[in-house]
Order: structure tokens, then sequence, then C-alpha cells
């Protein structure tokens, strides 16, 4: 027996090394390509490569891991033990990032501009010349992206509000500093409100209008968000439009 806990525990010290040596570079690889590709150190398509391969060395050190702590207890070597199940929970922190990416990215359909107005979308203005040379398209698709959005998000819709349009752009406006947006051209008179809002692990620049027309005694908003690189983007657009009229319901309740 002493022979068999003596090679368990050669054997689960290796494992628990191996598992904790893959477990950290699966961590450097879920956090390093968003600061990297925002460095211009990686392109894109190397960044999302990186995150993928870091899925697989997680994965890599859970299973040498679990390896390491039942050859530890075989050993009877609780400190062994110990530091293999840290590895498993090293590449299971490694492994969730890119899972939970994918997850995402099977839960939306592939599409980057969304609107609260898909038979007449806020047009860009100020933001044409940005996003002329960026690699998605200054016009809104419409056609099969609005019918997936409808499909994906049915309660985004035109947000109406009692008042006049000055009042309420001034909340409109507030709403998109709230946001942390950097405004690109506030325009009153227009009802217009561009703006850029910036993702914050690989700092991907997206683009909002925001459009206000006076309708009676109540003032229709609408709002678009368009990723400027990317064919899918993981529902980003979508929820930042929720939170943007969320934002602005706040502030007319105060």
């Amino acid at each position: 027996m002493s022979g068999v806990t003596r090679t368990a525990g050669t054997w689960g010290r290796a494992a628990a090394g191996l598992g904790l040596g893959l477990g950290a570079l699966a961590g450097l690889a879920a956090l390093l390509p968003g600061p990297w590709y925002q460095l211009r150190w990686l392109s894109l398509g190397a960044a999302f490569t990186m995150v993928e391969w870091g899925g697989w060395l997680g994965l890599a050190a859970m299973a040498v891991g679990l390896a390491g702590v039942v050859l530890a207890l075989v050993a009877r070597r609780r400190g062994l033990a110990a530091a293999a199940g840290l590895a498993v929970a090293m590449g299971a922190a490694g492994a969730a990032w890119p899972l939970y990416l994918q997850v995402q990215a099977d839960a939306v359909p592939p599409i980057h501009d969304i609107t609260t107005d898909t038979e007449d979308p806020p047009a860009f203005d100020a933001l044409v010349d940005e996003r002329e040379v960026a690699p998605n398209a200054v016009a809104y698709p419409g056609g099969e992206t609005a019918e997936q959005q409808r499909t994906a998000y049915p309660d985004l819709d035109s947000r109406v509000v009692a008042g006049d349009l000055e009042a309420v752009f001034d909340r409109a406006e507030e709403a998109a500093r709230l946001m942390q947006w950097r405004i690109v051209a506030a325009d009153a008179s227009r009802g217009r409100i561009e703006a850029v809002a910036t993702t914050p692990w690989f700092g991907f620049r997206d683009d909002v209008v925001v459009r206000l027309r006076q309708a009676g005694d109540e003032v229709v908003i609408d709002v678009r968000s368009a990723s400027r690189i990317g064919r899918g983007d993981l529902g980003v657009n979508a929820a930042r439009i929720r939170e943007y009229l969320a934002t602005l319901d706040g502030l007319g309740k105060r």
C-alpha cells in the first residue's frame, strides 16, 4: 500500500502542477485578448482565436486537475488535493468566459444594427464619416435584419412620452450622458442625438442615434444602435437600447 500511495502522490503532484499551469494559461487567454486588441497587438480574428484556445485550455486544466484530486486522495495528501482542486477551479473560470460568449452568440441572431423603428429607422448624420471607414455599412440593412430583430427582440419599440419636445430632449440628452456615451451631436431643434458607445473589454465602438419627434402633446422617441465591426453583436445593441430607455423612464419619474 505504501508503494501505491507513494506513486499516487508523485503522479498527483505532477497532475496538480500541470493543471495549475494550464489553468493560469486559460485565465490569461481569457483576460488578455481584449486589451491586446485595443493596443493593436492582435487582430480581431487572432483575439477571438485566443479566447477560443482559452476555453480548451480551461477544459484541459479541469480534466488534469480532477485527476490530480483523485490521485491526491488516494495518496492521502490533503494539501495536494487542495492544489489540484484549485487547478480545477482555475480551469472552470478560464473556460466559462468563452463558453458564455458562445452561448450568448447562439441565443441571438447574427445581426449588429438594432432600432426601435425598423420601418423608418433613425439615420446617422454626424457619424457618417466615422461609419464610412468602418467595416459595417452606414445605412440600415432592413429586410432580413429587421425580421430577425422583430423575432428576437419583440419588446423594442418606439417610446411615447407626454410633454413638449424641448423638455423631453433635455431628459434624452441627460440619459445619454448617464450612459457614459461620447455625444457627437445634440440638436434640440432637430430632435437628434448622436453618440458613440465603447464596449469595456474589446473597446468596440458602437454608434447610437436618438430621434425625437413631436406628435400632438406627446413625443415619439426612437433609438438605433449599430456596431461598426462584426456580423453579430451578442445582443449588446438591443441591451443598450433597453438600458437607455429605462434610464430615460427613470429621469421622467423624478
